[in-house]
């Protein structure tokens, strides 16, 4: 066999196992998702800056409207899956919200996932911690799983964290970096691998 056609004989074959490799299900509750791919508008509030997905508050400010944030479009009915990976870069203040479900229909946010400085994550509302895996240069996987009427479920870096009965109505994803109304900058944080499911 000619070395020429030993190359194309194992490009061949690598070929092969390339097409029939499965493809990669990060998602999780698995089973009858649909990829999705909603358009969103960019928040920059007070002393919020966006840059692409980097999200920082510059200021110390412990009042007023502090954002930097992507919002993404409103939904009314079905389940969504967000996933997502954030890495806080900086963290001068704490009790940041991260990531948010806002209520359109109630005109408020109806689930907040926020850090303090030290790394503990809590949902705003309640006050539930979910983990203490957001400290400084962590990266973190969150999924959120929103079945409207229903349900919505928080994983962190996989497992199941909180679990929040919801109201129907119209939502909408956002994540960044937001001042909560006990929190302060500054701030960065990192978001990437951003992903959309329905069903």
């Amino acid at each position: 066999m000619s070395r020429k056609t030993r190359i194309v004989t194992v490009l061949s074959a690598t070929c092969a196992l390339l097409v029939a490799a499965p493809a990669a299900r990060a998602e999780v509750e698995p089973g009858g998702w649909n990829a999705t791919s909603p358009s969103f508008t960019v928040q920059e509030r007070g002393c919020g800056q966006v840059d692409n997905l980097t999200f920082t508050l510059t200021c110390s400010t412990a009042s007023g409207d502090q954002r930097a944030e992507r919002r993404y479009a409103t939904y009314t009915g079905g389940t969504r899956q967000f996933e997502g990976y954030f890495r806080i870069a900086a963290m001068g203040g704490t009790r940041i919200s991260l990531k948010q479900t806002f209520n359109e229909s109630a005109s408020g946010p109806y689930f907040m996932l926020a850090a303090e400085r030290g790394g503990r994550l809590y949902a705003v509302h309640g006050g539930t911690t979910l983990s203490t895996a957001g400290t400084v240069g962590a990266t973190v996987r969150v999924n959120t799983v929103h079945q409207v009427g229903t349900s919505h479920r928080t994983y962190v870096n996989g497992s199941l964290k909180h679990t929040y009965s919801s109201p129907g109505g119209s939502f909408y994803d956002k994540f960044g970096a937001y001042r909560t109304d006990s929190g302060s900058g500054p701030a960065t944080v990192v978001w990437s691998n951003v992903k959309f499911w329905s069903k």
